[in-house]
C-alpha cells in the first residue's frame, strides 16, 4: 500500500489508529509528535481503550490519562521532566486507582524488546534488570545455556507508531537525525506501521540516505506539520529543513497544570487548536521565532546573561551533597582511569559535570556520555539538563540508548561510571525510583537500572536523611552490587569489605565523633563505620559555583 503523502493530521490518525491499538509514541531526541497531540483531541473522553508504548511520557503524557484513552502503559518513566524530574500527579492518581495498568521497564530493556520485534526474533538478550523487581515482569526471563545464564527479554509490538521526523521525501521516506533514544525500532516494529509528521516534505532525498531511517513502505501516512515536534524540539542539521529547541516554560506550564485544572489547561493550550496551523497561531510567531533561535549552540550565552550565578544565597544541603558527590566522582575516575561517566537526572548530573570538567581541566581524558546517545558532550552553562539540543552540534558522537547503555555502559574496553539519584538508597545500595511503600508511584527507573546493572561502579548522591536511606528499598528499581559510594550531604558510604559502611564525613563544628554518629543517624539502618573514617575538607564557594554554574534558577540545588 502506497504511504499517503499530504494528508491532513486529523485523517492520518482517524485512519490509522483503532480502539484498542498498542500506540507506541517514538521519541528520539524529540519528545513529543504533533500526532499525539491530535490523538489525544480526537479520542478525549472516547474511552478507546489503547496500551500506550512510551520511552518517557513527560508532563503531555497527561493527556492520555485524564482524556480516558489508555488502560495500560508501558514505559521506563512516568514524570516531569521540567523544571524538575518529578512525580507527576495524575499519573500517580491513574496508577493508584488501578484505572490505569503500568508495566515499568528501563530505557534499554524497552529498546532491546522493540528490536526484538523488529528483528522477528522470539526473545533477545539482555544484561539489565536481573536483581530488580522488574525482573518479575511477565516479558522478562531468565534461562540456563550453554554460555551460561542469560535474562530474556519478549518483544514488544505495537500496532501502530507515531513519530515526529525532520522531513520526508515524496514517497514517504523519513530522514531523522541522532540523537535517537530508543531508536526507530519501533517504527520497524509496528504491524500496521507509521504515522509521520514533518517539517516538510521535500521531492527528493539524494546524499541523505545517512539520514534515511524509516522507509516508506513502513509508513502509512505523512503529514506536513512544521513544529510537529512542539514542545520537543527538532535537531536537523544537514537537512533541508530548520531546526529548532525545546520549548521548556510551555513544559514547566503543563506541569504546573497537572497539580490544579489540568482539564482546562489542556483545552486551551493543546485540545482546543483544531488543527496545527491553529495550534501554532496559538503559540504566536515570537514564540516560534524564539525557539528557532535556540537552535544556535551558542544561543546559552544569553540565557546566561539574562541569569547570572546567584554569588549570595545561602549554600544548601544539596548543594553539599553535589559538591562531595562531585569529589567522589572525580576520585573514582582517577582511581578507575574511566573513560566515561554516564549522569543521571538532576543533582547527580550537576556532580557529575563539575567533576568531569575539573577532571579534564586538569589534563585527564574521561568523556560524559548520556542515554540519549551522547558520547563526548559538553554542558552549557545556564541548562541544568541533559538532554539540551545546543550541545548536538559539538558532541563528537550522537548515537542511541543502545549504544550507551547498551555498549559504552557494561561494554568490554570501556570503563564508566554512573553517578546517579534515587528517592531511595538501602543498606545494600539497591535504589528505588519507582515506587514507595504506600504503593505511590514515582517516575521509574529510566536508565537507572541499565547503568547500575553494568557500569564500571556507582556513587549515588542524595541527602542524608532515614526515608531516603532505608534499611530496605520499597522496589528495587537497580540492584546495589556494583554502588560503591552513596555521597550525603552529611557524609559518605562507601563500599568497603562487600558492606556499605560510614567512611567519611565533613569538616565541622561539631565534635568529629558527633559528626561520625550523625552521619550513621541518617540512615535507617545502624550502619558499619569504618576503621578509618575520613575527614573531608569544608565545602567551598568555588566549589558551589562551580555548580550554580549550570543551575542558576537553583531548580536541583535549592
Amino acid at each position: 500500500m502506497a504511504t499517503e503523502v499530504g494528508v491532513s493530521l486529523s485523517d492520518a490518525v482517524e485512519r490509522h489508529v483503532r480502539p484498542g491499538d498498542a500506540v507506541h509514541v517514538m521519541l528520539g531526541h524529540s519528545r513529543w509528535t504533533a500526532a499525539a497531540r491530535e490523538l489525544a483531541r480526537q479520542r478525549w473522553g472516547t474511552d478507546p481503550g489503547l496500551t500506550l508504548i512510551m520511552t518517557s511520557l513527560g508532563a503531555l503524557g497527561a493527556l492520555f490519562f485524564r482524556g480516558g484513552l489508555v488502560r495500560k502503559v508501558v514505559t521506563a518513566y512516568s514524570g516531569n521532566s521540567f523544571p524538575a524530574y518529578a512525580p507527576n500527579p495524575i499519573f500517580q492518581e491513574g496508577y493508584g486507582s488501578g484505572s490505569v495498568e503500568v508495566e515499568h521497564w528501563s530505557i534499554l530493556t524497552m529498546a532491546q524488546r522493540l528490536e526484538a520485534a523488529a528483528r522477528g526474533l522470539p526473545a533477545v538478550v539482555t544484561g539489565s534488570l536481573q536483581g530488580s523487581d522488574m525482573a518479575g515482569n511477565e516479558g522478562f526471563t531468565t534461562v540456563d545455556s550453554p554460555f551460561g545464564g542469560v535474562g530474556l527479554l519478549a518483544p514488544l509490538t505495537p500496532d501502530v507508531a507515531l513519530l515526529h521526523a525532520a522531513v520526508s521525501d515524496r514517497h514517504g521516506n523519513l530522514a531523522i537525525s541522532e540523537p535517537l533514544l530508543e531508536g526507530v525500532w519501533g517504527a520497524w516494529a509496528a504491524r500496521r506501521g507509521v504515522v509521520a509528521t514533518v517539517e516538510a516534505v521535500v521531492d527528493d532525498l539524494d546524499e541523505l540516505g545517512h539520514r534515511v531511517r524509516i522507509p516508506a513502505h513502513r509508513v502509512l501516512a505523512v503529514v506536513e506539520a512544521p513544529f510537529g515536534a512542539h514542545p520537543g524540539g527538532c535537531y536537523a542539521p544537514g537537512l533541508p529543513v530548520s531546526g529548532y529547541g525545546e520549548d521548556i516554560p510551555f513544559w514547566i506550564d503543563a506541569a504546573a497544570a497537572a497539580r490544579g485544572d489540568f482539564d482546562a489547561w489542556a483545552r486551551e493550550h493543546v485540545l482546543g487548536p483544531p488543527d496545527q496551523a491553529a495550534y501554532l497561531r496559538h503559540l504566536g510567531d515570537d514564540r516560534l521565532i524564539g525557539l528557532r533561535l535556540l537552535s544556535d549552540p551558542d544561543s546559552w550565552r544569553r540565557d546566561a546573561e539574562a541569569h547570572p550565578v546567584p554569588v549570595d544565597e545561602p549554600i544548601s544541603d544539596w548543594e553539599v551533597a553535589a559538591s562531595l558527590g562531585a569529589r567522589e566522582v572525580q576520585s573514582r575516575v582517577a582511581e578507575q582511569r574511566a573513560d566515561a561517566v554516564l549522569a543521571g537526572a538532576g543533582v547527580a548530573n550537576l556532580a557529575a559535570w563539575v567533576a568531569v570538567a575539573r577532571d579534564r581541566a586538569a589534563g585527564g581524558s574521561v568523556h560524559l556520555t548520556a542515554e540519549l546517545g551522547l558520547w563526548g558532550y559538553t554542558p552549557t552553562p545556564a541548562d541544568p539538563y541533559i538532554f539540551n539540543h545546543r550541545v548536538f552540534p559539538r558532541t563528537p558522537l550522537l548515537a542511541d540508548a543502545s549504544t550507551v547503555l547498551g555498549m559504552v555502559v557494561g561494554g568490554p574496553g570501556t570503563t564508566t561510571i554512573g553517578c546517579l539519584g534515587a528517592a531511595e538508597v538501602d543498606q545494600h545500595g539497591n535504589l528505588n525510583s519507582t515506587q514507595l511503600g504506600d504503593g505511590r508511584v514515582l517516575v521509574g527507573s529510566g536508565g537507572a537500572n541499565d547503568v547500575v546493572s553494568r557500569a564500571s561502579s556507582c556513587v549515588v548522591v542524595t541527602l542524608g536523611r532515614p526515608r531516603r536511606l532505608p534499611a530496605v528499598a520499597a522496589y528495587i528499581t537497580a540492584p546495589g552490587a556494583r554502588v560503591t559510594s552513596v555521597v550525603t550531604d552529611r557524609g559518605v558510604l562507601r563500599r568497603i569489605d562487600g558492606r556499605l559502611q560510614v567512611a567519611a564525613v565533613p569538616a565541622g563544628p561539631d565534635p568529629f565523633g558527633d559528626r561520625v554518629r550523625a552521619m550513621a543517624a541518617s540512615c535507617g539502618w545502624d550502619p558499619e563505620v569504618a576503621a578509618d573514617v575520613h575527614e573531608l575538607e569544608p565545602v567551598t564557594e568555588t566549589e558551589v559555583l562551580e555548580l550554580r554554574e549550570f543551575d542558576r534558577s537553583r531548580q536541583f540545588l535549592r
